[in-house]
C-alpha cells in the first residue's frame, strides 16, 4: 500500500488552496481500487467496533497498531510487501495480548509495556529506510494510494476472512462479553473466543493501518462503534448504524482527500468525529427530553 497516485495528483496534493476539484472526474477515476478497499475497511472495522466498545479494547487497538506499524515498517524496510508485515505485526500482538491478558486490568498493563516498544521498534526501522519519505509518513497517518490488483486481493481476502469470522462467534462472543462467568459456566470457551477475537482484531487493524496510519486507526475502529453505541443499544441496529458510520467516514474521507491537500486520515477522522459528535448531542436531547416526560407524568 506504499505506492502513491501518479503525478498527475500532485496539484491536487501540493496547492495552495485547502480543495481543489478542477480534475476532479480524473482523479476519481484512479481511486477505484481504494474505494473498495475502504468500503470493505468501513464493514469490518464497524462490525468489530461493537465488540471493541463493549469489551473495554480500546486500548488494545492502539496497542496493537503500535505493531501493525512496526511490522509495516520492517518490510518497508527490507523490500518486502508492507501489508504482509502489518499483519503479521499485527497478529503477533493481538496474540499476545490475548494469551497474557484476559481481564481489562490485565490486558491493559501489557498494552502499556509493548506500545512504544513497538513504536520505537517502527521509528528505528523508518530511519534506517533510505527510499521515500512519503513511504514512512503514509505508515504513521496514511495517505491516498493506487491500490493495484494484488493489494487489492490482499486488503478484501483479508477483511472476509475477519468478518465470516467474526460472522461465526457472533453469538457466543456476544454471550461471553456480556456476561463472561455466566458463559463460562454454561460451557462456552470464553478464553478460545478471547484469543480468537483479538486474532480477529489485529487483521482489523492491520488493514486499517493501510488507509488512516498506525496513529488515527481508532477513529474506524472505535468511534463509528462509540456513535452508534450512543443512539441504541440494539444487538441489530447498533452494527448496523456502525457500519453505516464507519463506511461513511472511509469512502467521505477518501472522497474529500481527492480534492484536498492533506493525507486522507484527517478527512477520515473528522468526518467520523463528527457523526460521534451528532450521535451524542442526540443522545443528550433524548435523555432531557424522556426526563421532562417522565417529569410531566408524575
Amino acid at each position: 500500500m506504499n505506492v502513491l497516485l501518479p503525478t498527475v495528483l500532485e496539484p491536487v496534493l501540493v496547492g495552495s488552496g485547502l480543495f481543489d476539484f478542477s480534475d476532479y472526474g480524473e482523479l476519481l477515476v484512479l481511486v477505484g481500487n481504494t474505494l473498495a478497499a475502504g468500503f470493505a475497511l468501513g464493514l469490518l472495522g464497524g462490525l468489530i467496533g461493537i465488540f471493541v466498545m463493549t469489551r473495554d479494547m480500546a486500548f488494545a487497538v492502539h496497542g496493537i497498531s503500535e505493531l501493525s506499524f512496526a511490522g509495516a515498517a520492517a518490510a518497508l524496510l527490507i523490500g518486502t510487501s508492507v501489508i504482509t508485515g502489518s499483519i503479521a505485526g499485527s497478529l503477533i500482538a493481538a496474540l499476545v495480548f490475548g494469551l497474557m491478558g484476559t481481564r481489562a486490568r490485565e490486558r491493559n498493563s501489557v498494552v502499556a509495556v509493548l506500545m512504544p516498544f513497538g513504536l520505537g521498534l517502527g521509528i528505528l526501522f523508518l530511519a534506517l529506510y533510505q527510499g521515500r519519505s512519503a513511504n514512512k509518513f503514509g505508515l504513521l497517518i496514511g495517505q491516498i494510494v493506487s491500490v493495484d490488483g494484488p493489494e487489492l486481493g490482499w486488503l478484501i481476502l483479508v477483511s472476509a476472512v475477519a468478518i465470516f469470522g467474526l460472522i461465526a462467534i457472533w453469538r457466543p462472543l456476544s454471550f461471553a462479553t456480556a456476561d463472561e462467568e455466566v458463559a463460562r459456566a454454561k460451557g462456552v470457551p470464553t478464553g478460545v473466543l478471547s484469543v480468537i477475537f483479538m486474532i480477529i482484531l489485529g487483521m482489523a487493524t492491520a488493514v486499517s493501518v493501510q488507509i488512516v496510519g498506525a496513529l488515527l486507526v481508532l477513529a474506524l475502529l472505535v468511534t463509528p462503534a462509540a456513535a452508534a453505541l450512543r443512539l441504541t443499544s440494539s444487538p441489530i441496529l447498533a452494527p448496523a448504524l456502525s457500519v453505516i458510520f464507519a463506511v461513511v467516514s472511509v469512502l467521505g474521507g477518501i472522497l474529500l482527500a481527492l480534492g484536498g491537500n492533506l493525507p486522507v486520515s484527517p478527512y477520515v477522522t473528522t468526518i467520523s468525529f463528527l457523526i460521534y459528535l451528532i450521535c451524542r448531542i442526540i443522545a443528550i436531547s433524548r435523555k432531557r427530553h424522556q426526563a421532562v416526560l417522565a417529569k410531566t407524568a408524575e
